[in-house]
């Protein structure tokens, strides 16, 4: 470190490194500084590189946590960097590299302490650290004090170089440096088991300037992750290029190169976020995490979540709106970035928060005319729900509820016709809406949940946003009506095995109370799935051949239910068409035999079909509300996130708001 360059294996012996975290205090003006500071270290490109940097300087660390009371150092780097903060905007417009390079390496050192700090104590103790001392306050040259806490300076000086330096070629690992400081910071979240936690380091984020700046925070932060920027091509690993323009230091003039290999392309594949940009995906982790914190006063205001569920349409021409927007930008790339991106569960919970709570975002996405460019992409994750997380697949499946609670979308779903759908490789899928896509894939994610997970409200969030669009089922695929019928069937196998097992005499069947809760809960998914046929078939029938095709192939199923107290009366209306349709098929001079034959009797006599002649039912409406205690969710959600997908490296064993997944 210093002038020349370090290995992560020579860090630990690092002159300058070992003066920092020595007895010695250090003055902020002392010219160490600059030598510490014009460091060329190789930055971790992946997560166990940054276990490895962790590993190489914890005796450093060790030394300045047992030191630093004392001198002090910790806070002179401190204020080193918010001097050099201060100056950034003016040397950004000269293009001073050299002094954005330190400046970031600066911010670089404080995240790495900062970090090994929150994980090995308390809050109230990592802050005692960002006390200065008395030998610092004598130490000649030393700057004047702040009457702010020094730990809210550093945090209120990192914001603002956020909103006043602009993303250009030479600050692009400035702005992510500063972002990954601030959620290193946050992290104190993490290593207590309380979802609603008091944090004085949050509090900072809540209150005074900070909570000033959150609008301008959130609109910056959704800029970084809707622009997607890449890291400069001049960074990247093939280019070899420099950033620093114009120094004659052999040394210096590869430093960029070195710090930013493999962050242009925004990681690994390994993490789950390999086609995301590094500012992109932070940004958006930042994000997530300031917008769902929420401390012991469950009253307390958040101003990054008011920003977030407020801002409005850079176009919005609505004055009502405007006086309660925050802020404004534009949907429409917004809207591109989000679909670009929905692999991604970050992406995901950001889309939920804004369709749940930003009703200005969320008309504008019913209102999209390419609506499928946002659907797909969550289908796909469905699609895959053995390789997914129960989070991610809950935050999709609760995005596709929301999105049927609209009777437009409901209908136009099954207007846009899909020439084909790769992805989907258990059958060949050729010109099939994208409502009749849907279906397949939440019917699919029930029967996965049948047979693996078994979780009630996964059914019922799948059940309900089928019954949503139940009443606008149109032209449906053969082979959807072909499996909504075989969820029926599979439904009542399970039924009878169940009722065999609560009915059965022998006493050594066990867990009977159980057996009878589970053929309850079945029970009411059954109940649900006659009412959504009914649905269909009440409304659309004479749209939906293929559905009755499919009813008089399996009839026999609905037989054993007739009686039953629980489905008796939606019974009747389906075996009512059945018997009709039944009807008409005896009527021919010949009894149709081949599929073609019998469908074209079904179109026939749908036209025939008094559509009065069914029951009526109230109207299926199922509306996503949030459950009581949302952060008990939603908190170590988010944190697990930043530990899975933030490239940092997070020590697991002294995480204790969720169970880490090893890194």
């Amino acid at each position: 470190m210093g002038v020349g360059s370090s290995s992560m294996t020579e860090l630990a012996n690092n002159d300058y490194l070992l003066r920092l975290a020595g007895k010695e205090p250090i003055s902020d003006n002392d010219p160490f500084w600059n030598q510490l500071l014009s460091f060329s270290l190789p930055t971790p490109l992946s997560t166990p590189e940054a276990r490895q940097l962790e590993e190489a300087t914890k005796p450093i660390c060790k030394a300045l946590v047992e030191n630093n009371p004392q001198t002090g150092n910790f806070c002179a780097l401190i204020r080193v960097f918010l001097r050099r903060a201060g100056e950034l905007k003016t040397s950004t417009q000269c293009e001073n590299n050299v002094f954005v390079w330190q400046s970031y390496n600066a911010l670089f050192i404080i995240r790495c302490l900062c970090k090994h700090f929150i994980e090995i104590m308390s809050e109230e103790k990592v802050l005692k650290h960002f006390t200065v001392t008395a030998a610092q306050k004598k130490a000649p040259g030393n700057s004047s004090e702040s009457s702010a806490p020094l730990a809210e300076t550093l945090i209120v000086s990192i914001i603002q170089l956020l909103l006043q330096i602009p993303v250009l070629n030479f600050t692009y690992l400035l702005h992510l440096e500063a972002i990954n400081t601030l959620l290193v910071l946050l992290s104190v979240q993490m290593f207590v088991a309380r979802a609603a936690y008091k944090s004085v380091l949050h509090d900072y984020l809540a209150e005074g300037k900070c909570a000033k700046a959150a609008p301008l925070l959130v609109r910056q932060l959704l800029y970084n992750f809707t622009t997607q920027e890449m890291c400069p091509a001049s960074f990247d690993r093939a280019g070899g290029g420099s950033l620093l323009y114009g120094i004659a230091s052999g040394v210096a003039s590869g430093i960029w190169t070195i710090l930013t290999l493999g962050i242009g392309g925004g990681g690994h594949p390994e993490d789950g976020i390999a086609n995301t940009p590094a500012l992109a995906n932070q940004s958006m982790l930042l994000l997530l995490v300031l917008a769902n914190h929420c401390g012991n006063d469950k009253d307390t205001r958040n101003p990054y979540r008011e920003a977030l569920i407020s801002f409005v349409n850079i176009p919005e021409t609505s004055t009502e709106a405007q006086i309660d927007a925050s802020f404004n930008i534009k949907f429409a790339s917004l809207y591109n970035a989000i679909c670009g991106q929905l692999n991604n569960d970050s992406t995901i919970l950001l889309l939920y928060i804004l369709l749940h709570r930003n009703q200005h975002f969320k008309t504008f996405v019913l209102s999209r005319l390419n609506i499928e460019a946002l659907v797909l992409p969550i289908l796909q994750t469905l699609y895959h729900v053995a390789d997914r997380s129960s989070h991610h697949i809950y935050m999709a499946l609760i995005i596709i509820l929301i999105l049927s609670e609209d009777d437009a979308f409901s209908k136009s779903v099954h207007e846009i016709i899909l020439k084909s759908v790769p992805w989907y490789t258990e059958r060949t899928l050729h010109k099939i809406s994208l409502g009749g896509l849907l279906i397949l894939v939440v019917i699919r994610t029930i029967q996965f949940n049948i047979t693996r997970m078994r979780d009630k409200y996964l059914h019922t969030n799948c059940l309900a946003a089928l019954a949503n669009m139940s009443a606008h089922f149109h032209s449906l695929h053969q082979y959807v009506a072909q499996r909504i019928i075989s969820l029926f069937e599979l439904l009542c196998k399970k039924h009878s095995k169940f009722l065999e097992l609560v009915t059965s005499p022998d006493p050594t069947v066990k867990h009977l109370q159980d057996y009878t809760q589970d053929l309850a809960i079945l029970e009411e998914v059954i109940r649900m799935v006659l009412e959504i046929i009914n649905s269909c078939l009440t409304t659309s029938l004479h749209h939906n051949p293929h559905l009755v095709y499919a009813l008089l192939h399996k009839r026999h199923l609905f037989e054993q239910f007739r009686t039953h107290h629980t489905f008796q009366d939606i019974i009747q209306n389906i075996d009512t068409v059945i018997t009709y349709f039944n009807s008409k098929m005896e009527q021919c001079p010949t009894r149709p035999s081949e599929p073609h034959e019998v469908l074209e009797v079904i179109e026939l006599g749908a036209r025939q079909w008094p559509r009065d002649r069914l029951k009526k039912f109230p109207e299926l409406r199922f509306k996503y509300v949030e459950e009581e205690q949302p952060e008990e969710f939603f908190i170590p959600y988010v944190w697990s996130l930043v530990f899975q997908k933030s490239r940092l490296h997070w020590d697991p064993n002294s995480v204790q708001l969720f169970v880490p997944d090893a890194q």
